[in-house]
C-alpha cells in the first residue's frame, strides 16, 4: 500500500468476532485513497467501476441471465482468469428481509469468509459436476462481486480485512448454523480493516474468498457489515447484491 495507515481517515466501529473474542472496537480505514494500489493477490480486495444493464435486482431470472455474465466479465478482467462462472447470489436489505420480501436477507454483521479449503471445491462439484475433476487440477479462486443496488451506501457498509494482517491461528473453520463450511475469525489487534465510504451503484467491490494456490499471496478475505457511527439518522437502508464466482486458471478449460 502506497499510503501509510496513519495517513488514512477512519471510523471506529464494533466488529463481531467468533470464538470467545466477542465484539471489538476497531478502526476501519477509508480505502479510497488506496484504490490504485489495491490488489486481489496482496490485500485480497479491490474496487472497480462498472455499470450494469439489469433493471430489477430482485428478479432472480434477470440476475442470472443479465447480471451473472456481467459479474463474470468483471472478474475475468480483474484477474486474467481463463474462465469465470457465477454460481449463486444474495440480496441484502434488512427491512425487506424482516418482512420476508423478495428473498432478501439481512446484512451479515459477523466477521467471516464465505468459502474454505473444504467448501470451495465442493461448490465446483455441485455446480459443474461433469467438469469438476478436470477443473480442480489447476488453480482456481472464489471471488465475491459486491455491489450496492442503490447509492450512496450510508447504512451497514461492508468492511474488509487486509489479508496480510491475518494469521493462520486467527482462522476458525465452522459448519455450525450455516449451509456449508465457512471461516470465522479470532480477534487479533494486528487486523487492518478498510471500507469504501459512500459506495455508489456503479461501483463493485471484489474480494477473494478462497485461492487454491498457496504461495504467500492472499487466499481469503475476512469481511463484515458494520454499524457506521457516521451514518445519518435517516439513512436509507442498505440494499446490495453479492454474486459469488469461481475463476479458473488453466491453458485448456
Amino acid at each position: 500500500m502506497r499510503k501509510s495507515r496513519k495517513a488514512l481517515n477512519y471510523v471506529k466501529a464494533r466488529l463481531n468476532y467468533g470464538g470467545r473474542s466477542g465484539r471489538r472496537l476497531m478502526p476501519i480505514h477509508d480505502a479510497r485513497p488506496l484504490i490504485e494500489s489495491l490488489s486481489l493477490d496482496v490485500e485480497g480486495f479491490l474496487l472497480k467501476r462498472s455499470t450494469t444493464g439489469i433493471s430489477n435486482f430482485y428478479d432472480p431470472e434477470q440476475v442470472r441471465s443479465i447480471y451473472y455474465p456481467e459479474a463474470e466479465q468483471i472478474v475475468k478482467e480483474a484477474t486474467g482468469a481463463d474462465r469465470v462462472v457465477a454460481f449463486e447470489h444474495d440480496i441484502r436489505c434488512e427491512p425487506k428481509a424482516r418482512q420476508g420480501l423478495s428473498g432478501a436477507r439481512e446484512p451479515v454483521k459477523v466477521v467471516h469468509d464465505d468459502y474454505t479449503q473444504k467448501s470451495s471445491p465442493d461448490r465446483v462439484w455441485l455446480y459443474l459436476p461433469d467438469e469438476a475433476s478436470r477443473l480442480l487440477q489447476s488453480r482456481y479462486e472464489v471471488i465475491n462481486v459486491w455491489r450496492p443496488i442503490h447509492g450512496p451506501v450510508q447504512e451497514s457498509p461492508i468492511a474488509v480485512c487486509a489479508a496480510g494482517s491475518i494469521r493462520q491461528e486467527d482462522v476458525i473453520p465452522t459448519e455450525e448454523g450455516v449451509k456449508h463450511e465457512v471461516y470465522l475469525f479470532n480477534f487479533n489487534s494486528r487486523h487492518r480493516w478498510f471500507y469504501f465510504p459512500q459506495m455508489q451503484s456503479d461501483e463493485v467491490l471484489l474480494f477473494k474468498c478462497f485461492d487454491s494456490l498457496d504461495d504467500g499471496r492472499a487466499r481469503l478475505t475476512a469481511h463484515s457489515a458494520f454499524d457506521d457511527p457516521t451514518s445519518p439518522a435517516d439513512a436509507r437502508p442498505r440494499e446490495s447484491i453479492e454474486v459469488r464466482t469461481v475463476a479458473f486458471f488453466a491453458s485448456r478449460i
